[in-house]
């Protein structure tokens, strides 16, 4: 880019938990970076965006067409494991088919395409892994995501796939993210009327921030602007390993409420779930790409701006 020059960013599903970090983060640094953002939503479309269905393609080509985009984040998805399972053609509608349309396009228009993707890629029985370890989804979310990686880089070699574990940040409603969800019921168990929470003591996540992954996407997408451009496969992980029970003890810790758990040593998921997916991040590390918060940290700041959940 020329010293002066505008660089347009298509942020796709901008009203999503990640979505708002990422639009928060380029906003941020609008005074210093020359690009417009331009943000997509669905069901959650206001006055800062453009309502956008990925399931028309034709809306979206139109889209991608009028808006010409430098590059283009893909922060929407269908992300929910159960529901991925019981609904593979939504599924597969979501994280292949609208990626495949918005791929093409931005072929056409000669954008660079930064898609999300997922640790569940892996069957999780050999971590850490690698970009290029060969991936094996335990589910249809895990299947549908890999699809998805699988059509935009065939489509466009220059384009990029960025996997990411279990996500965490500001939020909306308890139930955005798996972390957060846990909160009411902990605080549920510490009324000695209630019984104890059961949490999953089986399964190692690695809860990753979502403003952090923001800083990420802000840092590639940088890089493109200046002709460095990351294409493939690139992975960004939270560093600190947890299971579900960890969470929700820190969690409690944070609320600081005398939590009554049951670590829960076997698998009751109906979906099967990897039990320990752990991405190496060591290509954006080299890159001086990244960001960590410590998690109790985040989540201490995230749960003292927090509605009462002792009414949820």
């Amino acid at each position: 880019m020329s010293a002066g020059e505008r660089f347009t960013v298509a942020l796709i599903g901008a009203s999503g938990l990640l979505g708002r970090a990422v639009a928060n983060e380029l906003a941020s640094a609008a005074s210093t970076q020359p690009w417009r953002v331009v943000r997509t939503a669905r069901s959650r479309a206001d006055a800062a965006s453009v309502k956008l269905d990925l399931l028309d393609h034709d809306a979206v080509r139109a889209f991608l067409g009028e808006v010409a985009p430098d590059a283009i984040v893909v922060a929407a998805a269908e992300r929910r494991p159960d529901i991925c399972e019981n609904d593979p053609a939504l599924a597969r509608a979501l994280n292949v088919d609208a990626l495949n349309v918005i791929a093409t396009e931005a072929r056409a228009l000669g954008a660079w395409v930064l898609s999300i993707s997922t640790d569940y890629v892996f069957d999780g029985t050999s971590p850490p892994y690698l970009p290029d370890d060969a991936p094996a989804p335990l589910n249809a979310y895990g299947q549908s995501k890999l699809d998805g990686e699988r059509a935009l880089l065939a489509s466009d070699p220059r384009s990029c796939v960025l996997r990411l574990p279990l996500l965490y940040g500001p939020f909306t409603g308890w139930n955005e993210s798996a972390v957060t969800s846990l909160t009411p019921a902990i605080v549920k168990s510490a009324d000695a009327a209630n019984p104890p929470a059961s949490m999953d003591a089986w399964a190692t996540r690695y809860p990753t921030f979502t403003p952090d992954v923001a800083v990420v996407i802000r840092g590639m997408l940088e890089q493109h602007a200046k002709g460095a451009t990351i294409s493939g496969i690139a992975q960004w992980s939270g560093d600190e390993p947890m299971t579900k029970f960890d969470i929700a003890e820190r969690i409690a810790r944070a609320l600081n409420v005398d939590a009554k758990l049951i670590a829960q040593r076997t698998p009751t998921d109906a979906t099967p779930r990897p039990r320990d997916c752990h991405l190496d991040s060591g290509r954006l590390e080299a890159l001086g790409i990244g960001r960590r918060t410590p998690f109790d940290i985040a989540i201490g700041g995230l749960l003292a701006n927090c509605p009462d959940v002792s009414s949820q």
